[in-house]
């Protein structure tokens, strides 16, 4: 195996030259430089890592914590899309960090995360990534003070620097929109209650009502997830929650859903029923899984979850931590999603107004 005083005898220079090419720590001339990369190529010379560290006590090591590669089916009630996507949107804002990317996958098991996280530190990672497949709360082991983390998707009561979706601003969002388009009556079918986005979207819904001067009507409000992985357990509640909807006196004009997934089978379901969409009633979703949204017919208007750009600003965050370039900040960064209008909502006419000697009249 060639060493560092091969590589500097076949360049012609000192092994402190070769050294100061190899970790960028010195001037070095464009044409010593080549001489010792072309000796490295030549000789097929690796540096030592563990001499590195040794040197500059940083290991250029960032540890990622996710459940996203084994992508257990029983998550996906809950999370409505595989948390890979933030994975990805970390991997990509990693690419010109000049650090390697060490992933460590749960397999769908919390209580591995403490190992993983402790053989981690082992390796002297420089920060950790712990990437959740729902907005939760979570509880993880304390790190040691040499080590940043940041969570993604999940945030913890201690305070640890983390990025969220905006759940209350994507379904507001979204409730607008609709408004916009004439609707007054708007359904919504929600995730499991007590999930911290279906209590965040719901107080959004709420909001844009609200903001809108249209009554909350708690009838058009319905749930239908559930916990556990029961996908026929969900469908006969999607159904009822339908079903209930459209049995009203004053049925909606439009329902938004938890997520695509939801909205994808509710378009079955309301077919089934001879509904037309969007001419006899509209549809939303929440999401804007692409796979869904741009392949059912009509193309579903959707709220967007913004799952790569959690994973860029994780992933900026903490190497800015790692930097010492942070802000301490014990509140949440949320990031926001826009609503991505497919054919799936109808324009409904409004009110015209029209006036007259004796004032203003509507019909």
């Amino acid at each position: 195996m060639a060493t560092i005083y091969d590589v500097a005898r076949t360049a012609g220079v000192s092994p402190k030259t070769v050294s100061r090419v190899i970790n960028g720590d010195g001037a070095v001339k464009a044409s010593t430089k080549q001489k010792v990369q072309k000796a490295i190529a030549d000789l097929g010379y690796v540096p030592s890592t563990a001499a590195r560290l040794m040197r500059s006590n940083k290991s250029g090591l960032v540890g990622l914590i996710t459940g996203a590669i084994s992508l257990s089916p029983d998550r996906s009630e809950a999370s409505g899309l595989p948390d890979l996507f933030i994975v990805q949107g970390i991997q990509k804002a990693m690419e010109h960090s000049g650090k390697t990317l060490l992933i460590a996958d749960t397999g769908g098991h919390s209580d591995r995360v403490p190992k993983l996280i402790r053989t981690f530190e082992e390796h002297r990672v420089e920060g950790i990534i712990y990437v959740a497949d729902y907005h939760r709360r979570v509880e993880l082991p304390t790190v040691s003070d040499a080590t940043k983390l940041v969570l993604a998707n999940c945030y913890d009561d201690a305070g640890t620097p983390c990025i969220l979706p905006h759940d209350f601003q994507g379904q507001y969002a979204l409730v607008r929109s609709l408004i916009a388009k004439g609707h007054s009556r708007i359904g919504y079918i929600t995730l499991t209650p007590g999930h911290e986005a279906t209590t965040l979207r719901t107080a959004g819904y709420r909001s844009a009502l609200d903001e809108a001067g249209i009554a909350f009507d708690p009838a058009l409000l319905m749930p239908a997830g559930v916990d556990a992985s029961d996908g026929a357990a969900e469908e006969q509640l999607l159904w009822d929650a339908i079903d209930r909807l459209l049995s009203l006196d004053r049925p909606p004009t439009v329902i938004c859903f938890g997520n695509d997934r939801m909205a994808m089978r509710a378009y079955g379901i309301l077919r089934s029923r001879g509904l037309s969409l969007p001419d006899d009633i509209s549809v939303a979703g929440y999401d804007n899984y692409k796979l869904i949204t741009q392949t059912l017919y009509p193309t579903l208007t959707s709220a967007e979850l913004p799952y790569a750009a959690i994973g860029i600003r994780a992933t900026e965050l903490l190497l800015s931590m790692i930097e010492g370039n942070a802000p301490p900040t014990k509140d949440p960064i949320l990031v926001s999603g826009p609503v991505v209008h497919g054919n799936s909502v109808k324009d409904l006419p409004t009110p015209i107004t029209h006036l007259s000697s004796i004032g203003r009249t509507t019909k």
